[in-house]
């Protein structure tokens, strides 16, 4: 038998003080006398008493619930997000639902729906790699609900969002190969509709030309990042070439890890023969050998500075109507992966 839900009228009813009076108490009301509310919430407490802030927020018309969607909840970088994003929501009296879109925009279009009928009072996004078509978004537009994109973004001008400046990352990361004493270099990244990869992509362009080396339509692969997908790019084609690139850029540290697993296999030496160095300093780049050269991702600094922006919106510190576009930096992190020299 489920027993009766305690009220503050039953505590009303055995302290015998004016069900207004309790519910002031309980919510330490400067009016109450401290004995008063020292007697009514110990009487709560013993009573079992649950605030009904579902009832509370529906008359303000207010969840206190912030959605999240991410592709993958699956690395350092998304974990640190979602920690730098909970430390700021939860300071500020909100709650997270966390789903993930598992790369799929059908997943994503569903959740996002989930997150508009569970009445969210505002919707942080990464987009999926499939993602082409962003009307499911539109609902929390149209009922002014605040929407912010981190990492993987909308090119729409009149969207909040928070990102690194992957253009200058994947320039940087190029250039130090180069400084390296590469000059056949390999940029394997993952699928070009999102910002991310085709920015990062362009880095590599530029720094390929901007020191005179050639760019052939065999300088960069574009898949999923999977292992079975790289497994797939190294044996047959990567490996068999002639000559082998002297150095690889690529996308995303656990890609690099089982690429340099991969050559090692293959009796090359890394990087003695083929230098290589990965991007968002996860874990694993730490534990290889030899530990990956990387790009630090400032991942909890970017789930803080898009909560922060959100909060800001919800508290009407902020115009929602006001968009803007926050670059945080990144920073090259050498390790012995890459260094020739």
């Amino acid at each position: 038998m489920n027993k009766k839900e305690i009220t503050i009228y039953d505590i009303a009813e055995k302290l015998k003080l004016s069900p207004s009076t309790v519910s002031r108490g309980l919510q330490d009301h400067p009016a109450i006398n401290k004995n008063t509310k020292q007697k009514i919430n110990d009487l709560a407490f013993e009573l079992g008493y649950r605030s009904n802030k579902f009832a509370s927020n529906l008359r303000k018309q207010r969840t206190n619930t912030i959605g999240v969607i991410i592709p993958k909840l699956d690395s350092l970088f998304m974990s640190s997000v979602i920690s730098g994003i909970e430390k700021v929501a939860n300071n500020a009296g909100y709650n997270l639902i966390i789903s993930q879109s598992f790369e799929s925009q059908e997943k994503e279009q569903t959740n996002a729906s989930t997150m508009y009928n569970s009445r969210v009072d505002g919707l942080i996004i990464s987009l999926s790699n499939e993602t082409k078509d962003f009307k499911h978004l539109d609902m929390f537009v149209d009922k002014g609900i605040p929407l912010i994109f981190f990492d993987r973004v909308t090119d729409n001008p009149l969207t909040t969002k928070v990102v690194i400046d992957n253009f200058k990352a994947g320039h940087t990361a190029t250039t130090h190969l180069i400084e390296q004493g590469c000059r056949n270099i390999l940029h394997i990244t993952g699928n070009l509709t999102r910002n991310v990869y085709n920015d990062r992509l362009s880095g590599f362009k530029k720094a390929i030309e901007d020191n005179g080396l050639a760019l052939t339509s065999d300088s960069v692969i574009s898949n999923t990042l999977r292992e079975e997908d790289i497994r797939d790019c190294l044996e047959n084609d990567i490996l068999k070439r002639k000559p082998l690139p002297d150095g690889i850029f690529i996308a995303n540290d656990f890609a690099a890890a089982f690429t340099i697993v991969k050559l090692k296999e293959a009796g090359l030496r890394v990087p003695e023969d083929v230098a290589v160095i990965g991007f968002n300093n996860d874990l694993i780049s730490k534990v290889t050998e030899p530990p990956i050269s990387t790009i630090n991702y400032p991942g909890k600094e970017m789930g803080e500075s898009v909560a922060r922006i959100l909060v800001n919106q919800l508290e009407q510190k902020e115009n929602t109507s006001i968009t803007s576009t926050i670059i945080l930096d990144t920073e090259l992190i050498v390790r012995k992966s890459s260094q020739k020299r």
